[in-house]
C-alpha cells in the first residue's frame, strides 16, 4: 500500500494527481472493491497535500462512482457498476443527439444487432421468452394515440432480446442506443402510416424464431427489420431538406 499513497509531488494539480493515483490503484486492483480508504488526515500525510486538494480528488472520484463517501463511517472503493457505465454514456449521446448520431446510431445497430438476436435466439431462458412475449401483448394493447409509450415498448423489446444474450457486455454496450430509441422513433416515424402494425409484425417474427431457437433466421429477420429503419430514416431526411 506505500507505493499507493506516496508522496504527490507538483507537475499537475495537486487534485488531479491524487485521484489519478488512487484510480491507477483501483484499477491494478491494489485497491480492490470494498476495500476502505485510509482517512483524511492520513491520505493527507501520505501524500503530503492539503485537506483542500484531497476532498476535491475525493469528491471526482465518488462523483464517477469510484469511491464512496459515508459520513461517520469512512471512504469505501466501490468500482463502477452496469448502471453508471450506461447512465454516462446515456449523457452522452443526449447531449451529441442530433441527425449525424442518428444516422451513425441506425449504423451501429444493423452491424450488432442481427448477431445480438442469433446469440439471443441460442442463450434465451424461459423467463427471457416470458418477458418478450409480456412485451408483445403490452405493445398490441398500446393505445395509438399513446405514441411515447409505444416508443418506450419498442425500445424495450430490443432491450430485452440483448439482455436475453445474457453477456453484460452486449447491455452496456446497447442499452444506451436503445434509449435514444424513443427519441428516434418520434422523430422518423410521426408520419409513416400504419408503423405499429408493421412494428408489431416485425418483433413477432423475431420472437417466434428466438423462441424456436433458430439463430440464423433471427439474425435475418432483424436485419431487413434494420434495413426498413434506415431506408425509413432516409426518406425522412429527404422530406425534412
Amino acid at each position: 500500500m506505500d507505493e499507493v499513497f506516496r508522496k504527490i509531488g507538483s507537475k499537475l494539480t495537486l487534485s488531479q494527481k491524487i485521484e489519478r493515483r488512487i484510480e491507477a490503484a483501483i484499477r491494478e486492483k491494489k485497491l480492490p472493491v470494498g476495500s476502505r480508504l485510509p482517512t483524511e488526515r492520513e491520505l493527507c500525510e501520505s501524500f503530503g497535500v492539503s485537506r483542500t486538494a484531497l476532498r476535491e480528488a475525493l469528491r471526482r472520484l465518488s462523483a464517477r462512482g469510484l469511491v464512496e463517501i459515508t459520513k461517520g463511517s469512512g471512504m469505501t472503493v466501490t468500482g463502477l457498476k452496469i448502471d453508471d457505465a450506461i447512465e454516462n454514456l446515456n449523457l452522452y449521446y443526449d447531449m451529441q443527439f442530433d441527425h449525424n448520431l442518428i444516422a451513425q446510431i441506425i449504423e451501429v445497430r444493423r452491424l450488432f444487432e442481427p448477431e445480438i438476436a442469433g446469440l439471443a435466439a441460442k442463450q434465451r431462458t424461459q423467463n427471457d421468452l416470458s418477458d418478450i412475449q409480456d412485451n408483445i401483448e403490452a405493445f398490441k394493447a398500446c393505445n395509438p394515440d399513446n405514441i411515447q409509450m409505444e416508443a418506450d415498448l419498442d425500445n424495450k423489446f430490443h432491450l430485452l432480446i440483448a439482455k436475453a444474450t445474457h453477456n453484460p457486455i452486449v447491455q452496456i454496450s446497447m442499452e444506451p442506443i436503445y434509449s435514444l430509441l424513443p427519441r428516434m422513433r418520434n422523430l422518423i416515424y410521426a408520419n409513416v402510416e400504419g408503423e405499429k402494425d408493421i412494428t408489431l409484425e416485425y418483433h413477432l417474427k423475431i420472437f417466434d424464431v428466438i423462441n424456436k431457437q433458430k439463430s440464423d433466421e433471427a439474425a435475418e429477420l432483424m436485419r431487413v427489420h434494420l434495413r426498413r429503419t434506415m431506408e425509413i430514416y432516409q426518406k425522412y431526411l429527404h422530406n425534412s431538406y
